[in-house]
Order: C-alpha cells, then sequence, then structure tokens
C-alpha cells in the first residue's frame, strides 16, 4: 500500500496510510523503481511508441525492484511497487500485474520442485527470461467465443507421447485467446496459457503451460499467431488476439503442480478430479486480487487527494454568495469528504488482505478455512471466496469515487490532464478483469443461500428504534448504527433469496430457471454481505486507529448505508425516514470533518505530478 515521496507526513493518519509492514529501506527502493519520471509520457508518440515505453519502464521496474520471487511472496511489498504503477500510469500496473502474478506466479507456484532442470526446457528458460525482464510476461486464459470459458477452455494440450511433450491448439477463432496484451512486434512476450490438457483421450483438466510467443527479435514460434486489436484509449496496452495452431512445448512447459505422467503413460493428479484441478490451477488469482484491492485504495486516494487539490481555496461566483470557497457548498464538500474516507475505507480493506492469514477462505464474513464454496458461474469463489468478493468490492468503490471525483473536479479533471480518465478506465477494465464482479456476486450468493461455509451475520441485538438505532442509542451519530442496520439487511436479504430459488425449484423448475429469475436478488444479496465485510474490517481499523480515522471511517459508513437504502427499506431492516436520517447524519459528520480535510489528503502524501493537473500551465 505504500506510495509515499521521501518526506512523509509524520502523523498517525500518515502511519495507517503507509502501513507497518515495510521497512524505510525496502519503501524507497520501492519507489526508486517507479520514480516520478514514469507519472508523465512526452507529448506526440504514437500508440506503438507509448506501449514500448510502457514496456521499458517496466523492465526498468523490475530490475530495479527486489527479485520477483521475493515480491512474491511478500504481498505487502509487491502492493506497494504495484501501488504505486498504478498511481503513476494504469497501463504501468497492468502489465507489472500480468508480469508478476499472471506470468510468474504460476511458474513459481505450479513449477517449483519439478524434476526437470535442463536450462533449455521450457518452465526453466521462461522463469528466467521473465526475471531477468528479457521478456515481459502475458497470460492467455480467457477466450472470446464463449461465455465462463474460464470454466472448460477449448484450447487444448495433447500429451504427445513420442516427444513427451505437448501440442496446443486452439480449435478455432472462437477459442482465441483475447484479451491479451501481445501486440507489440519489438518486445519479447512469455505467456502462461490456461488449456484442457487431454491425454490417452480424456479430458485430464485444466492446467498451465509456459510458452513463449514473442522472441527478442519480435519474431513469433511456428504455429503462433498473433492478431492485433483496435486501438483503445481506456486502458492503453497492446491488446491482441492469440492462436496457436499446434505449438510444440517440453514436458517442462507443463506447470503441473505435481502431477505427472509416468514413462508407461500413467497420468497422476494430486487433485483429485478436473473440477478440483481447475480450482487449484486458478490458485494463482489471490496474489492478483490482493494487488487489485490494493490498486483500487491506492487510486481512489490519488483520485481524492486531486479532488482536494482542485477544490481547495477555489472560490465561486455564484450570485447565492459570490466569492465564497466551493467547499462551502454541500455538494462539494460531501464530494471532497466522501471520496477521502472511500480512500481511508480501502486502505483499511487492503491493509486487512495483505496481512498474514491461513490458507483458504477466512476473515469477517464467517468463512472457514480450506476449500472455497462450490461454484456454478466462475471458479474464483471455490479459490478464496472473501478475496474474490472484496476485489469485486473494492473496484465497484474506487470506479464510483473516481467518477465522482472527475466530474466534480470539472473541466480540469476530464481535459487538463489524463490521470482521472486513466484511472477511470483501470476501475471499469478491472469489473471484468481478475474476475467478473457479477459472476463473483452470483456464486457468493449461491453459497450464501445455500449456507456453504457461510455464516449469517448476527446485527448485534433488538430491531432498531424507530430513529435507525441499536440497542443502547445514538442513532446514525453512533458508529454502530450502520453495520447493525447492514447485518440486518444481510440476513433478510439472504432468506429471502434463499426461499425464492427453494420455491422455484419446489415447483419443478430446474436449477437455472431458479436462479436465473433471481439474479437481480443475488448480486444485490451478495453486494450487501460485501459492503458488511468492508464495515467490519473499516470497524476493527477505527478501534485500532487514531479519532479521526475512525470519524472519516464513520462517514464512509453513512455513505455506505445511504446507498444501500433501498434494500435496507425493502427488508424493513430500517424504518421510513431512514435516508433523511443518513443525509442528516452525514452533513453533521462532515461539518465535523471539514476543518480537517487538508491533514486527511495530506496524509496520502501522493507524489506531486498527481495533485497537479493544471501543471502545464507553469511548466517550461
Amino acid at each position: 500500500m505504500d506510495t509515499a515521496p521521501d518526506s512523509t507526513p509524520d502523523t498517525a493518519l500518515a502511519a495507517f496510510v503507509r502501513g507497518a509492514s515495510l521497512d524505510a529501506k525496502t519503501r524507497a527502493r520501492l519507489r526508486d523503481a517507479v520514480p516520478e519520471e514514469f507519472f508523465t509520457y512526452p507529448g506526440g508518440l504514437t500508440a506503438r511508441e507509448h506501449q514500448a515505453l510502457t514496456y521499458e519502464r517496466l523492465r526498468g521496474a523490475g530490475l530495479a525492484a527486489p527479485p520477483a520471487a521475493d515480491l512474491l511472496a511478500d504481498p505487502p511489498a509487491l502492493c506497494a511497487l504495484l501501488d504505486r504503477a498504478a498511481i503513476a500510469d494504469p497501463a504501468l500496473f497492468h502489465v507489472m500485474l500480468l508480469h508478476y502474478t499472471l506470468a510468474l506466479g504460476p511458474i513459481i507456484r505450479f513449477g517449483a520442485g519439478q524434476d526437470d532442470t535442463a536450462a533449455e526446457d521450457g518452465a526453466v528458460s521462461a522463469r528466467e527470461s521473465l526475471e531477468s525482464m528479457q521478456a515481459a510476461g502475458t497470460l492467455l486464459m480467457t477466450e472470446v467465443g464463449r461465455s465462463n470459458s474460464h470454466l472448460s477452455p477449448r484450447t487444448t494440450a495433447h500429451h504427445d507421447p513420442a516427444t513427451g511433450g505437448f501440442v496446443l491448439t486452439t480449435p478455432d477463432t472462437r477459442a482465441a485467446k483475447f484479451p491479451t496484451n501481445t501486440a507489440h512486434p519489438a518486445v519479447a512476450k512469455t505467456a502462461a496459457v490456461y488449456a484442457t490438457l487431454v491425454h490417452d483421450g480424456r479430458e485430464r483438466g485444466v492446467f498451465v503451460f509456459a510458452v513463449p510467443l514473442r522472441r527478442p527479435d519480435g519474431t513469433v514460434p511456428p504455429g503462433v499467431r498473433i492478431v492485433p486489436a483496435p486501438e483503445t484509449t481506456g486502458l492503453q496496452i497492446d491488446y491482441a488476439a492469440v492462436l496457436l495452431d499446434g505449438v510444440r512445448v517440453p514436458y517442462a512447459a507443463w506447470l503441473r503442480d505435481g502431477a505427472r505422467i509416468d514413462p508407461d503413460g500413467t497420468f497422476h493428479d494430486p487433485a483429485g478430479d478436473p473440477a478440483a484441478r481447475l480450482t487449484r490451477s486458478m490458485g494463482v488469482a489471490p496474489p492478483v486480487w490482493r494487488a487489485v484491492i490494493s490498486a483500487s485504495a491506492a487510486i481512489t486516494r490519488a483520485s481524492a487527494g486531486m479532488l482536494a487539490a482542485h477544490s481547495a481555496g477555489r472560490t465561486t461566483l455564484g450570485r447565492l454568495a459570490p466569492r465564497r470557497p466551493l467547499t462551502d457548498y454541500r455538494n462539494q464538500q460531501e464530494a471532497v469528504l466522501g471520496a477521502l474516507a472511500a480512500g481511508y475505507a480501502l486502505t483499511a480493506v487492503a491493509a486487512h488482505v495483505t496481512a498474514p492469514r491461513p490458507t483458504g477462505p477466512v476473515g469477517p464474513a464467517g468463512a472457514s478455512g480450506g476449500a472455497g464454496p462450490d461454484t456454478a458461474w466462475a471458479p474464483w469463489s471455490a479459490v478464496d471466496r472473501d478475496l474474490a468478493l472484496l476485489k469485486a468490492a473494492a473496484t465497484a468503490q474506487a470506479q464510483q469515487t473516481v467518477s465522482a471525483c472527475r466530474v466534480h473536479s470539472g473541466a480540469p479533471g476530464f481535459a487538463a490532464d489524463e490521470r482521472l480518465n486513466a484511472y477511470r478506465g483501470l476501475t471499469h477494465a478491472y469489473q471484468n478483469a481478475g474476475g467478473d464482479n457479477e459472476l463473483i456476486l452470483y456464486d457468493t450468493a449461491r453459497a450464501m443461500a445455500a449456507l456453504d461455509r457461510y455464516t449469517p451475520p448476527d446485527p448485534g441485538g433488538a430491531p432498531p428504534d424507530p430513529g435507525g438505532a441499536p440497542p443502547g442509542g445514538g442513532g446514525l451519530d453512533s458508529p454502530r448504527t450502520p453495520l447493525f442496520l447492514l447485518r440486518e439487511a444481510e440476513r433478510r436479504m439472504r432468506d429471502r433469496l434463499q426461499d425464492r430459488v427453494d420455491t422455484a425449484l419446489r415447483g419443478g423448475g430446474d436449477a437455472f430457471t431458479a436462479w436465473n429469475g433471481n439474479l437481480a436478488l443475488a448480486a444485490r444479496t451478495a453486494a450487501a454481505c460485501a459492503d458488511r465485510i468492508v464495515l467490519e474490517i473499516c470497524a476493527a481499523a477505527a478501534a485500532a486507529g487514531p479519532a479521526e480515522l475512525a470519524r472519516v471511517l464513520h462517514l464512509h459508513a453513512l455513505n455506505v448505508v445511504d446507498r444501500r437504502a433501498a434494500d435496507l427499506l425493502d427488508e424493513g431492516a430500517a424504518p421510513p425516514g431512514t435516508l433523511e436520517d443518513v443525509r442528516a447524519a452525514r452533513r453533521r459528520a462532515c461539518d465535523a470533518l471539514a476543518p480537517a480535510a487538508a491533514d486527511l489528503a495530506a496524509a496520502f502524501d501522493l507524489p506531486a505530478p498527481v495533485t497537479a493537473p493544471t501543471a502545464f500551465l507553469t511548466g517550461p
């Protein structure tokens, strides 16, 4: 989470943002790996020149940062590096995330301990090329022609008994791997390819293979076809589709995770069956989710800092009160403070997910350790339900906040600097990338309805008073109230979802019909669970932190209640008039926080280029 320059403010809030996991020497090394020159691009670059510079910076960062294996073993350090990249340049963050977590990650996790040691063999040389930054890592997972393609890729890897290696094939264009960052003709690429292993005429499950896609001289191996996609400004990387036509790779390129094929042709897999193998092969996702959550917090802080800088000292010419400070207006004040509060809330979530914890889905949601719940739409929740759900929550919150900051920054936020637009593009992309948010919500809701590794929350007492307060009073000014209301609403929504699905099944409907008629309720139920988990994490952070942190996190909780008001009222978890009560409580919270707005923003300690969207006016 660390993104601070050398002169970090010495305050309790800054210490919270900075975190305690990394020492000053490591933080400095990570800052140096992404220097301030990476925060801008020269003018006049073509799309390919822009992409080439991004990859040049990726290489420079990789050589300056600690070794990749050390970073992958140290989530706070890897997230700190990726956070700074996200603030500097979302495209750099994206290719860096792919390189470390989704290309090198499977090689180190699934290839470690293999008995294939020849330097020229696939997995060994792939790891060397990626760790030395001679090649950029990429991922070939999603297939363009079918939804839910992760569950059953049509790209196959046939074992060849004659050579002992494998032959990778995409049977047609609908099985092409897309999107991938492989189009640049002059950047060497090594891919982690997800394919269905076929051995002895049977599908054995989804495995990962390390495959060189483009050599340093720009040529591609036999059978590799890379089709560049049209240019886009959303997240500026070298998108392309990749087709594999009989691409041969050695046995060592199979990142087999303990599986093997004996000399007599017998296949062994410790996973036991193809479904379990899919979950294990997708086990590289948790580092991705941690990084995406942490980067969502980082760009939310950056966006909030930009809006605060834009608003500070700015006067208005409205005829109600000429020369009145912009932040005296409730809409702008609540936007600035709400963005700052969201930044602190996501920072708490990022600290929570990067802290050491047992293997398996655990956390405030009441899940047990071990394997995740059964899934129907995507494999992600089976890997780690809470991390996948928090990734969905963090990216949704970041997108909402970044978009609000862009709107409340007026024309300068849109036209004077590309940064807010780029942050918005990144948050938009990660609604689908790293696991589709909607599918994650559906699988979470399915587990909630079935009580599969899920325990409904206990609100903590009797129903609320007419004023919306939990037992003990305090109304919405009490930090206990938002969490009380969300727990109660979540429990009621889960019960209603279960009843509706069970009723449909008892009426003779099949599982598809029962769930298809309730997808909207399923998504809201899972989102309510996500919001409740976030507020529980924030409550723990507030209890352990300074008073200023508790106040700003309470404002975030009020905003969550506002966002969830329809469900609270629909479920009877809150009485009529709750919205007006929330808005009144928010006004009081903002009045209390407004004098500290500058300090709240300063504690983010953002690099200078971030908070100067009109710096071109004072440049050379």
